[in-house]
């Protein structure tokens, strides 16, 4: 069985980082490139997000007895073959697990405008998760 509590203290963390995200998604795409703070604010909160998502999904798998994954991509995939998370969505998550993958290892390849494309573009990729996550576990 799932350990509800620690799921919710990860979901809150995704929360808050979302909200922070959102304030640097709000800036002109000018004012979040001209300062290397925005920028760096936005890959780490992306990242430690990712991070609880994956954390979250791992303790899913170990709980609920799935297969054992195979990388970090694999988590979600793994979920989507459960039916945990819609299959709709298996590419983008896949595309999140490389991301952080990226961020942490190949750090200097991701510049300020993908950066700027993901707070425009994938912040709701997040609440999908979160959605699939309670809808299956609360």
């Amino acid at each position: 069985m799932v350990e509800k509590d620690l799921i919710r203290e990860k979901i809150k963390y995704i929360e808050q980082n979302l909200r922070k995200l959102q304030n640097l998604a709000d800036l002109s795409g000018e004012t979040f490139r001209k300062k290397f703070y925005y920028v760096e604010s936005a890959k780490h909160l992306l990242q430690v997000s990712i991070e609880a998502m994956l954390d979250i999904s791992q303790h899913i798998i170990a709980r609920q007895r799935y297969r054992a994954p195979k990388n970090y991509a694999d988590v979600f995939v793994i979920l989507v073959e459960e039916g945990v998370l819609p299959e709709d969505k298996k590419d983008t998550f896949i595309q999140m697990a490389r991301f952080r993958n990226r961020v942490v290892h190949l750090y200097h390849q991701v510049d300020e405008d993908e950066l700027y494309e993901i707070l425009q573009e994938g912040l709701g990729d997040f609440q999908e998760f979160i959605k699939s996550i309670v809808g299956k576990f609360f």
